[in-house]
Order: C-alpha cells, then sequence, then structure tokens
C-alpha cells in the first residue's frame, strides 16, 4: 500500500472512530472545585458514572487563591464549566454579571430535591431577587468553642445564652486567670465577629436594598459598642491571627477560655490538643443579646452552580442533584468535614457528637449576609474599622466609637456607588419599556 493510500485510510478510521464515540452520545461535564474539595470529589464520580452511561465528569482542583480570577476569566473568556463550587458570598456578583442559570425550573421538576430538607438561612444565600442561583453543598457557620472546665471553675456549668450573662462569665474567667489570661480571644483581622453581634442585634448591615449603609443606625451601633468593650475592659487581647503564635497551645494553656469558630476546627481540635484535654473542650451555639430568639449566626459555605454557558444543562443538572442527595453529603463529610446542607442527613450517626451537634442548633438560626457583589470588600472595611476602635484611646459610647462608624459608613457608600448608578439604570430602563 502507497504512503498516500495508507495516510487516507487512517484518516477515515479516524473519523470512524469519532462517528463512534459521538454515536454512543457520552457527554463530558467540567466541573471546578476548590481547594480540599477539589481533591477527593474525583472519589464520588465512579458511582455517577455508572449510574448515568451516557455521562463523564472531568474535574478540575481550583486553588482557593485563584478561584474568584479564574471564575471571572472563564466567564469574559466564555470557558466556563458546567458546574463549579460557588462561596455563598460569591452567587451574587456571579448572578448579577449574568453568568449563572437560574434554577427554580429545575428544583420545582426534581421531587427528591426538597427545599425544605435544607436549612432555610443557608437555602435563602442562593436565592437573588426571588430566583434560586444554586443548590447548597456544604455549609458552615460560627459557635462557641470554650473551656468547659474553666467555664464551670466560673460557675457556668452550662454555656452562657445571653450577651449578659455572657459578659458574666467573661469577667468571672477572666478574675480566674489574671493579667497574663483572657476570657475570649476574637482576631481583630476578622470581619464575622461583629457582623454576627451586629445581626443579633437586628442589623441588616445595608439598606435600601443594598444600596446604603447602615452602620451608624442604633442596632449596628449597639453591637460595634459592645463587641469594643470587649477589648477596652481587658477580656479580650488586642491581637490579630498573626500575632497569635499557636491558638491550639494558647486554648490549652488556658490563655484565652472561649473562641468563635466555625466546623473546619472540630478536626484541628481534635488532633492538637492533648488526649488528656479533650474532655475540657465544647462548643456551643453563640449567646445571643436576648437568648435564644436571637441567637443567630451567619449563614455560610459552599453551593453547587449551573452556568448559563454550559452545553449540557440537562445532564449538568442530573450531577448537581446526585452530589446534593443526603447519601453523598454524608460521604462527603466523611471525606472532607465538610458539614451537610441537607438536614435529613443529620440524622447519621456520623453527627451524634455534641460538638459537632452544636452546629446543627446553630444552623437553625442562620442568616444570610448582605446579597450584593461589593460584601468582600465591605467585610474587610468592618474589620478594619472594629480594629481601629478596639486599640483606640478613647472610651466606648463617646467620639471614638462614633467616629469610627462615620467613617465606616462613608467608605461603605462609597464602596457601593456603583451599585445604586447601576439599579437606577434598571428601574429607568423597566419605566421606559412600561410605556
Amino acid at each position: 500500500m502507497t504512503l498516500p493510500r495508507m495516510t487516507l485510510l487512517l484518516a477515515m478510521l479516524a473519523l470512524l472512530g469519532c462517528s463512534r464515540a459521538e454515536g454512543r452520545g457520552v457527554v463530558e461535564l467540567r466541573l471546578w472545585a476548590m481547594g480540599r474539595e477539589g481533591e477527593v470529589l474525583q472519589a464520588l464520580m465512579p458511582a455517577f458514572e455508572r449510574a448515568n452511561p451516557g455521562i463523564r465528569v472531568r474535574v478540575q482542583q481550583v486553588p482557593w487563591t485563584a478561584a474568584h480570577e479564574k471564575l471571572l476569566t472563564g466567564y469574559v473568556g466564555e470557558s466556563t464549566p458546567d458546574i463549579s463550587q460557588l462561596g455563598n458570598t460569591w452567587i451574587p456578583e456571579f448572578a448579577a454579571l449574568g453568568a449563572l442559570e437560574r434554577l427554580d425550573r429545575w428544583v420545582t421538576s426534581e421531587p427528591v430535591l426538597d427545599r425544605g430538607d435544607f436549612f432555610s438561612g443557608i437555602w435563602d444565600t442562593n436565592v437573588i431577587d426571588s430566583a434560586t442561583y444554586g443548590i447548597p453543598w456544604y455549609v458552615d457557620t460560627r459557635v462557641m468553642f470554650y473551656r468547659r472546665d474553666l467555664l464551670a471553675r466560673a460557675g457556668y456549668a452550662t454555656p452562657p445564652a445571653t450577651w449578659m450573662e455572657w459578659l458574666d462569665a467573661m469577667r468571672k474567667v477572666k478574675a480566674l486567670g489574671g493579667a497574663t489570661k483572657w476570657a475570649i480571644l476574637l482576631p481583630l483581622d476578622e470581619w464575622a465577629q461583629p457582623v454576627i453581634l451586629a445581626m443579633q442585634e437586628g442589623s441588616t448591615i445595608l439598606r435600601d436594598g443594598g444600596r446604603f449603609s447602615a452602620v451608624t443606625e442604633p442596632p449596628f451601633h449597639a453591637a460595634f459598642d459592645f463587641y469594643v468593650s470587649l477589648f477596652k475592659s481587658g477580656m479580650a487581647p488586642t491581637l490579630a491571627n498573626t500575632q497569635v503564635a499557636n491558638l491550639y497551645q494558647d486554648f490549652t494553656a488556658g490563655t484565652f477560655a472561649m473562641y468563635i469558630s466555625g466546623p473546619w476546627n472540630i478536626g484541628e481540635f481534635r488532633s492538637r490538643i492533648p488526649k488528656e484535654m479533650q474532655s475540657s473542650w465544647a462548643t456551643a451555639p453563640l449567646p445571643g443579646p436576648d437568648g435564644a430568639a436571637s441567637r443567630v449566626s451567619i449563614a455560610g459555605g459552599s453551593s453547587l452552580v449551573l452556568y448559563r454557558a454550559s452545553k449540557h444543562k440537562a445532564e449538568a443538572w442530573k450531577l448537581l442533584s446526585y452530589l446534593s442527595e443526603p447519601a453523598q453529603q454524608i460521604r462527603f463529610y466523611h471525606l472532607t468535614g465538610d458539614l451537610p446542607a441537607r438536614t435529613s442527613a443529620w440524622s447519621d450517626t456520623a453527627f451524634a457528637d455534641p460538638r459537632v451537634r452544636a452546629f446543627y442548633t446553630q444552623l437553625q438560626r442562620a442568616a444570610p449576609l448582605p446579597k450584593v457583589p461589593e460584601w468582600e470588600l465591605i467585610a474587610t472595611r468592618i474589620a478594619s474599622a472594629a480594629e481601629q476602635a478596639a486599640r483606640g484611646r478613647e472610651g466606648v459610647g463617646g467620639g471614638a466609637s462614633s467616629d469610627v462608624l462615620a467613617s465606616l459608613d462613608r467608605d461603605i457608600n462609597q464602596a457601593l456607588e456603583k451599585r445604586r448608578w447601576m439599579l437606577s439604570r434598571r428601574v429607568a430602563a423597566g419605566a421606559t419599556r412600561s410605556r
């Protein structure tokens, strides 16, 4: 056989192979997931592919540090995946860009995906202007990690439920330790604590549909003063995370007795605190200003989203539904430690540990953060303002706190300027169409 004829035959065989592959109707889905989740997600794919022989899933792990930029670049370059993991605070941004598929019709047609089986505050993080853009995948919130032995010595056999009890417990714990010990660690480079306290006081953080700041209004101001008072009175050290040499050693040594954190720290506390001290720590829902009804915490975690540019939406929805099944969420917990978003999954014995169960209780009162694309910037500004006030010299309730909040108010309103302009144009366009 001559070389040209052989080349032609090979080309025809290649085309035939392609045709057979297409004839089999195999669809390849692209799924992007971040960090540890991206590493272990591949373990869940064989069972899905066996149940759906016409679908293959290609999982790509994306580092958290690069995830936001990669997702934006994918959107601009029209190369988004079919599905991705998306942090709950990122959903408003990508929904505003028009990158995400609205999922309401898919949810309605999927009886197994009962939205009533999800923590309501977590589900709400995915709803923007009454449209659903994501399905909660795993959840987190903040609870109190505490030294049960030190609180018992201070007269608290059970953790405090109200701010008054909490402050009393902190004062008594502080008195036990002296000048080198503190009641609670509240790292000054974290925004979650002042924001949670504000939400517990009933602050919406923003007002008028996320157009303006609400940080100078009484609820935020009262919570901010309470937060800053913990530093001024010596209950908490004026330290950032970078200034804490070893969180777990300090906790073990009783340098502080309370710490607000998320579910990722359960595994860390189990592995880093000495065996003989394991019975000395516990977790509890956060105290609230007025007790149980006000014991709010933030609704965090990640959701699964379907991109509008996907050419395989029906197949992608099958994958999204599969990963949302309680059985898969339980398995994912065993692989990662990430808490399931489906409440029915919590009936598994894996969640019987009281230290894990505290998160279930807190998740009943988890509330979404402001649903604006600018939230990450706003949160950073709140942390900066809180640190400035905590490190200040003047007393709380006077000029220092008010001045800091006035400056924060201006910063947030400036950050929201583009949002106000865009919303005003949308309103004007709607008025023009209705004429």
